[in-house]
């Protein structure tokens, strides 16, 4: 495969070009309520051609390597046709070799019917708890493997093998409708997904107890949150401003996220990290062949770095990090993050209620939206902080607000460092969902708006 893309090359009349082929399977398995709704086994393959000419991309997907010097060919005459200044790309040392995956169990060698019987039995597990209206247990695994060669003198072969489930209960009290969801998956293999039955019922129990609690009533509050929630903060109100493709072509952005403003106090620290053993978001090296690395993006509360992929790298005059990501063959790399995380502190979880006193603990999160520096999140549930100790259990919970000054309002960080993975995955443009983890450990914010009653 190496030689047939190297030879390929050799009919690229540009600035710089890159291919890259793609094998993947992918297994489904899918149950809403009693339906079984999708049980699928299925294999791609494919590549694509990247060229630059003059700072223009031109970019071709194709299922067939046939005609492969063809493609090649027309990817550069595109690039050709919008190219209008200088090419930029920061250098980096050609990849070369192999990257196997190891993983201790290897979904593929997992019988299907194993599998649909795997998520039938949590299934039901759920749908046998009083109240409990519907479920949903979703299995999907994944194996690629991508060779990736280019003018700079790279020529990569790379595996990976991802397996994961998400199981959900939705409880139903007339008009009242709760639901409680628990999603695992990274490259460890299929262990993974095995024994969630505590899991089935951590989720019908949460979402059947929350239809007996009271709606949060709105206000501004200290609270805190746990590594679950803490983990989606970092990644969609911090991390995405983070990417510098999105910081380059936004002026108003570019003055927000200058290097070396202060955005929190010493104790704030957040990170992507792609190179972490069997995460969900890791990887040894990015869809451009660029080494994966730990950066750090607040150090000490100060901003001191973002992601890059070569372009941007170059055009901004920073080193690249290696988060330069494509969902597959059929699109190109953009920045992406991998693995993004709060930095654990010093305080235990009980101490931390303790010196809270009153306020808000607050845990998962259902779902929100960014708007620049603004965001909005869905909490799973939250309970009421009374003299230190957890109390009452509340719903309903939306926090939202500016993220300079939310992160500015962290006064106190967990040692509780915890990583999720799961099914979902991260959204951009139009590639998703993108394998990433998030994390962090409890976090204590001080003067924060939830909505509510």
């Amino acid at each position: 495969m190496e030689e047939l893309l190297k030879n390929a090359l050799g009919h690229a009349r540009a600035d710089y070009a890159e291919v890259r082929a793609e094998r993947r399977t992918t297994t489904r398995v899918t149950y809403a309520g009693q339906e079984l709704e999708d049980i699928s086994s299925f294999t791609s393959a494919g590549g694509c051609v990247r060229a630059l000419v003059r700072g223009g991309w031109g970019f071709v997907s194709f299922n067939d390597l046939a005609d492969l010097p063809r493609y090649v060919r027309l990817a550069c005459e595109q690039a050709e046709l919008v190219g209008r200044t200088k090419s930029l790309l920061a250098p980096v040392p050609p990849a070369v070799g192999s990257v196997a995956a190891k993983v201790a169990a290897d979904p593929r060698q997992v019988p299907l019917a194993q599998k649909e019987a795997l998520c039938r039995h949590y299934n039901q597990l759920i749908l046998s708890r009083p109240r409990v209206q519907t479920s949903s247990v979703r299995y999907r695994d994944s194996w690629a493997e991508t060779t990736f060669v280019s003018t700079d003198g790279a020529c990569l072969s790379q595996e990976e093998v991802f397996c994961g489930a998400s199981v959900a209960a939705i409880a139903k009290d007339g008009m009242n409708v709760q639901r409680a969801v628990k999603s695992v998956g990274d490259l460890r293999g299929y262990q993974i997904v095995e024994g969630l039955d505590p899991e089935c019922e951590k989720v019908t129990e949460r979402a059947v107890a929350l239809l007996g609690a009271e709606p949060v009533h709105g206000g501004r509050y200290t609270i805190i949150i746990d590594p679950a929630l803490a983990g989606v903060f970092a990644h969609e109100a911090f991390g995405h401003l983070s990417e510098a493709d999105f910081v380059y072509e936004n002026p108003p952005l570019r003055e927000m996220m200058q290097l070396g403003r202060r955005f929190g106090a010493d104790h704030l620290g957040i990170v992507d990290d792609p190179t972490l053993p069997d995460e969900a978001g890791s990887y040894r090296f990015d869809s451009e062949g660029t080494p994966a690395r730990r950066t750090h993006l607040i150090r000490g509360g100060v901003l001191t770095s973002r992601l890059h992929s070569r372009e941007t790298a170059a055009k901004m005059g920073e080193e690249p990090t290696g988060n330069a990501r494509a969902l597959n063959h059929q699109y190109q790399p953009i920045v992406r993050m991998s693995n993004t995380f709060i930095k654990p502190g010093t305080w235990a979880l009980d101490d931390l209620l303790a010196d809270t006193g009153e306020g808000l603990y607050v845990r998962g999160t259902l779902g929100g939206q960014t708007e620049m520096e603004m965001f909005t999140f869905s909490a799973e549930e939250a309970f009421a902080i009374r003299d230190g100790r957890r109390a009452e259990r509340l719903r309903e919970v939306v926090l939202t607000g500016n993220v300079f000054e939310t992160l500015a309002n962290i006064d106190a960080v967990g040692n509780d460092l915890e990583f999720y993975g799961g099914l979902g995955g991260c959204g951009k443009g139009e590639q998703s969902p993108l394998r990433v983890s998030t994390g962090g450990p409890h976090i204590r914010i001080r003067n924060c708006l939830v909505g509510g009653r």
